[in-house]
C-alpha cells in the first residue's frame, strides 16, 4: 500500500500522535505475541481507522520493528556512559544493573516484545540488533575485567559468563515484575548484592552506593 504525502499540518498531527499509537502497538504485540497481533487490534486500542496506521508504519513486521527498536533506545548509550564515568568497578557494575531495569517503569511493554518477539524481524533487523546486544554484553564484561585489574573483583571469574549471567536475569525481570510488589530499586539493589557478593574480594569493594 502506497503512501500518500501528506500536508504540513498533517504531518503535525502525525508526529504528535506517534507516540500514542506506538504505545498501542507495544501493548498489542505484548498482550498477543506478534502471530496474534493485527494491525486491525492496535487500531481497535486507539479508536481509529486500520487505514490510519499506515501514516505510522506499512505493515504489521514493521510496526514490529519500531517498538523492538524503542525497546532498546538508549540502553546502550546510558551503559556506555556509566562504564566510563567515576566509581570504583563494584559502584559502576552496580549501576549498570540499576540502569539495564529502569525501562521497566515506563515502558514494560516495549521491553517485553523486544525479548519475546524480535527473532520475528526480517533478518537485517536481527543483525542489527545482535550487534547492539553484543555491544552491551561487551560493556559488562569490559568492567569485570577492569575490576580484576584493579583487585576489586576475584581474579578466578569468568567475566563472560558472569555478564552473560547478570543480563540473563535482569532479562528475566519482565516476565514477572508487576505480578510482585517490589519496585525496580529493591529489585536492582538485591541483584546487585547477590553479584557483587559473589564476585567482591573484600566488603570495602563491596560498598557500591
Amino acid at each position: 500500500m502506497s503512501v500518500v504525502p501528506l500536508a504540513t499540518g498533517r504531518r503535525t498531527t502525525v508526529r504528535r500522535r506517534a507516540p500514542q499509537i506506538y504505545d498501542a502497538a507495544a501493548r498489542v504485540f505484548a498482550q498477543r505475541g506478534f502471530h496474534g497481533a493485527t494491525t486491525q487490534h492496535i487500531a481497535d486500542i486507539l479508536g481509529i481507522r486500520q487505514a490510519s496506521l499506515y501514516y505510522y508504519f506499512a505493515s504489521k513486521e514493521a510496526a514490529l520493528e519500531l517498538v523492538c527498536l524503542k525497546g532498546v533506545e538508549g540502553f546502550f548509550e546510558s551503559a556506555r556512559a556509566i562504564a566510563k564515568g567515576p566509581g570504583n568497578c563494584p559502584n559502576r557494575l552496580a549501576r549498570l544493573i540499576d540502569s539495564h531495569l529502569s525501562p521497566l517503569g515506563d515502558r514494560a511493554d516495549y521491553i517485553r516484545v523486544f525479548l519475546n518477539e524480535r527473532h520475528h524481524l526480517p533478518k537485517e533487523s536481527r543483525r542489527k540488533i545482535g550487534k547492539w546486544s553484543r555491544g552491551l554484553e561487551t560493556i559488562f564484561e569490559d568492567v569485570l575485567k577492569e575490576g580484576i585489574r584493579k583487585g576489586e573483583f576475584r581474579s578466578d571469574i569468568n567475566t563472560r559468563l558472569v555478564a552473560l549471567g547478570i543480563l540473563g536475569m535482569a532479562n528475566w525481570v519482565p516476565v514477572w515484575f508487576g505480578k510482585e510488589d517490589i519496585g525496580l530499586s529493591n529489585i536492582g539493589a538485591e541483584f546487585s548484592r547477590m553479584v557483587l557478593d559473589g564476585i567482591c574480594n573484600d566488603q570495602a569493594s563491596r560498598e557500591a552506593g
